[in-house]
């Protein structure tokens, strides 16, 4: 989804000096007109493609891990044996053949690696939700060698998309939306998944193992995988059905059908959506007024000296807040304020949070506790499993059980759910992230840090190099970085190991 990197340093296919791959270290080359990675690990040597699939980000900028390299930008993770992804990329990198030849080390031809053993249990695994931590559960069975039947329902009706761009960069309007749908429907056909939009299930029958849609038709399965995910809060406010939410494709046209040079949008929540929907907004000559109860907006979550930089940032580009304040009341031209202010709208969009889809599994009674819980392979009940933002699992870091509403987590749960599907599987680790962007501002967020009671900010946050660490007593939390994009890669290495 971006450009590939130009071509830099030696020709790898004619060699370079080995002295110039460090030990746990990398040199970007190129062979045969392709940008390429050659990794060293003590006496083992990798070639990898350098370009990350996700974004295409320059892997020699970002960072060894055992065998693997890890894209500075999302996160993104390859194993440099085979080129396999971790999410956010989906798709595998090219290796190639590496041999030293005395001091020098050569890069050949690109190689395939051995497909999967055939697993043909469990026999039929149905996925109820067609949002990133479903999507990527089905794919990855497929990249794991189930050659079983696989059923994934989505009750939206467009395919699987690249939900963080509906606030970036596709409601901004510099994305097309062909680019939103993380694979079209020729790939699920092609791998055997069976993807049935507009499919909402009502029941799920745990003891009859199937799931009954709406409609009754009725769905049986050997393993079932709920990634219901959230739905977006709704304010309970005169005109309040006035207000647009953002989760889906459908949602994000709309507000860009609204949004047209010179109108009035006000966004009630100075929340990570409700910023970026702003940001996107001036983005398209609309005029914004944010409204939040937050003295100073991410205060909450980010601290008051990186909260403060992203509202000047904002303001730079136009946009003007109303903190310490609630709507009181939705117009059809305007927005009323908890002390009477009047302000002038053509749209109101809400971004105050989401809850996750709990009631179906309510209903069948599984363990609610503010979403599904599971245990740490993501089990819910036998052949049950929850995974995204519905899950609630047991953090091996704090030894409290979590529910974090990141994108990656969600993938990083489907490709975790497949594993344990297969027989694979082992308490899920994974170092949370999210990314987020506002203007000219990216914030890279590591960690998880609900309730912190010391911040300390190193660098400069107003020269845009600066990290901000939070910690409870002397443990380290998570960290938030502007313009430490290695650093934060650091940093997840470290939280990753304890």
């Amino acid at each position: 989804m971006g450009d590939a990197i130009e071509l830099a340093g030696p020709d790898l296919a004619a060699g370079a000096p080995l002295a110039d791959v460090p030990d746990g270290g990398s040199l970007l080359g190129h062979a045969g007109g392709e940008a390429v990675l050659v990794v060293r690990r003590g006496e083992r040597l990798y070639a990898i493609g350098a370009t990350c699939s996700h974004y295409g980000g320059p892997l020699a900028e970002g960072l060894v891990v055992g065998d693997t390299v890890r894209c500075p930008w999302h996160h993104a993770c390859f194993d440099l044996r085979t080129g396999a992804a971790s999410a956010p990329a989906l798709d595998p990198l090219p290796c190639y053949a590496v041999e030293r030849r005395g001091d020098r080390v050569v890069v050949g031809a690109a190689v395939t690696p051995p497909a999967p053993a055939a697993i043909a249990t469990p026999a039929r695994v149905v996925i109820v939700g067609a949002g990133p931590a479903g999507a990527v559960a089905a794919e990855s069975l497929r990249r794991l060698g189930h050659a079983g039947s696989i059923v994934l329902l989505g009750a939206e009706a467009t395919p699987p998309i690249d939900r963080p761009n509906l606030s970036k960069d596709y409601l901004a309007g510099t994305a097309p939306e062909d680019w939103m749908q993380l694979r079209d429907a020729d790939f699920y056909r092609a791998q055997g998944i069976e993807l049935r939009l507009g499919a909402r299930v009502t029941a799920l029958d745990v003891a009859g193992h199937a799931v009954t849609l709406e409609g009754g038709e009725v769905v049986p399965y050997d393993a079932v995988v709920l990634a219901t995910g959230a739905e977006p809060v709704r304010l309970d406010l005169p005109g309040g059905d006035r207000l647009q939410t953002l989760r889906t494709l459908a949602d994000s046209r709309a507000i860009v059908a609204a949004a047209r040079p010179g109108a009035r949008a006000v966004v009630i929540g100075a929340s990570f959506i409700g910023l970026e929907v702003a940001a996107s907004l001036r983005a398209r000559d609309v005029e914004v007024d944010v409204v939040g109860l937050e003295r100073l907006p991410l205060e909450r979550v980010l601290g008051a000296e990186l909260g403060a930089l992203v509202q000047q940032v904002h303001e730079a580009h136009g946009v003007r807040f109303h903190l310490g304040h609630g709507p009181r009341a939705i117009e059809p031209d305007r927005v009323i304020l908890d002390d009477g202010t009047a302000l002038a709208a053509d749209l109101a969009i809400a971004g105050v949070g989401v809850r996750p889809r709990v009631a179906l599994a309510e209903a069948a009674g599984l363990a609610i506790d503010r979403g599904v819980v599971v245990d740490a392979e993501l089990r819910a009940a036998p052949d049950v499993y929850a995974i995204g933002d519905v899950a609630r699992w047991p953090d091996p870091r704090s030894g409290e059980a979590v529910r974090i509403e990141h994108w990656m987590v969600a993938e990083r749960h489907g490709e975790a759910v497949a594993r344990t599907l297969l027989g694979r599987g082992g308490p899920f680790r994974v170092v949370p992230f999210f990314w987020s962007a506002h203007h000219d501002l990216t914030i890279n967020y590591v960690g998880h840090a609900p309730g912190w009671d010391r911040l300390v900010v190193d660098g400069d946050l107003a020269a845009r190099d600066a990290a901000v660490h939070y910690y409870r007593g002397d443990r380290l939390l998570a960290v938030a970085t502007v313009g430490r994009d290695r650093y934060a890669l650091e940093v997840a290495r470290d939280l990753e190991a304890g």
